[in-house]
């Protein structure tokens, strides 16, 4: 198998010639622009976690790579292709959420025709195995659990050998063995040169798992780094205290740089864009913490930072 040479830069990031560009990509549904001049490049080796709230443009943007839907304007390559042709060459492997699976064929029935139709087929029992789905093989489809079937969606994507691999919420309904077991073939699968791409709603995946994170908002890019890079952006630490006596909201409301406040009981959650400051103003009030913990934000909690200032910057404009 010819794979796409790639190389890794000083800060751990890969080069060479991209696997996916987006140029100035834009996509509307009648009023609605779900994809707004969408710049983007996946490179070879590199484990892509995409984000955004809902009608970010995820689903929108895996829809345009996938050669799905057409942009308005802009151009979408794909291994310096159409995103089609990508596909014929069988270089793309997809797991969507969208579409279902037949139904009154057996599973091992429905992997051997996603393997019969790859151009680049491992056998059978091998993309069995690796998908965990070996002993569910002679079970009807119409009778697999949630998790199972994505199981089975898993299998079907990676029949072949794809130089890509596209999945769309690829762990719901998985148990967390289940979970464990698929990433750590994703993993392998990007060690080998693949690119592997992923949109997700568990931020805790994308924290562990990518290591770059791209998040959308409005159908721009407004984040991309790794999850540590996108924690710093977020620009606010943590802060948690337990006090005793009564707990004045409206004097902790007051603090210096504080961007968020949140009292269960006797402890106080804060998040702070100067931590020192705050920490030293909580003093100032006379109030004696107990327990406390600074801390950098974890990657749900920069991303809720993020997209939010993202959402007051558009209101203000």
């Amino acid at each position: 198998m010819t794979t796409t040479a790639h190389v890794f830069t000083g800060d751990g990031r890969r080069t060479g010639a991209p696997v996916v560009s987006f140029e100035n990509v834009s996509k509307s549904y009648g009023d609605v622009r779900a994809v707004a001049e969408l710049n983007l490049e996946l490179h070879p080796g590199e484990t892509v976690a995409l984000l955004g709230p809902n009608g970010a443009g995820k689903s929108s943007t895996l829809d345009l790579l996938l050669g799905l839907r057409n942009p308005d304007a802009g151009r979408v390559e794909v291994f310096g292709t159409t995103p089609q042709r990508a596909i014929e060459q069988g270089k793309v492997g997809a797991m969507l959420q969208s579409g279902g699976l037949m139904e009154e064929v057996k599973v091992r029935e429905l992997v051997q025709l996603a393997c019969d139709l790859h151009r680049r087929a491992y056998p059978v029992e091998q993309v069995m195995e690796q998908a965990g789905i070996t002993e569910i093989a002679d079970r009807m489809v119409n009778k697999l659990s949630g998790g199972q079937e994505q199981r089975v969606r898993f299998a079907m994507a990676t029949a072949g050998a794809n130089e890509l691999i596209v999945l769309d919420e690829p762990t719901t309904g998985m148990d967390v063995s289940a979970r464990q077991a698929f990433w750590g073939v994703m993993r392998q699968q990007a060690n080998e040169g693949r690119a592997v791409l992923f949109a997700t709603h568990y931020l805790e995946e994308a924290d562990a798992i990518a290591d770059r994170v791209i998040v959308l908002h409005r159908g721009r890019v407004i984040a991309d780094g790794s999850a540590a890079e996108i924690k710093a952006k977020a620009g606010a630490r943590r802060i948690v205290f337990d006090l005793e006596g009564h707990i004045s909201e409206a004097a902790l409301r007051e603090l210096p740089f504080l961007t968020s406040l949140e009292i269960t009981g006797r402890t106080v959650r804060l998040q702070s864009r100067d931590a020192d400051a705050t920490v030293h103003a909580v003093y100032g009030l006379g109030l004696y913490p107990r327990n406390l913990e600074v801390a950098g934000l974890g990657l749900e909690q920069a991303f809720i930072a993020i997209t939010d200032a993202a959402t007051a910057e558009e209101a203000n404009r």
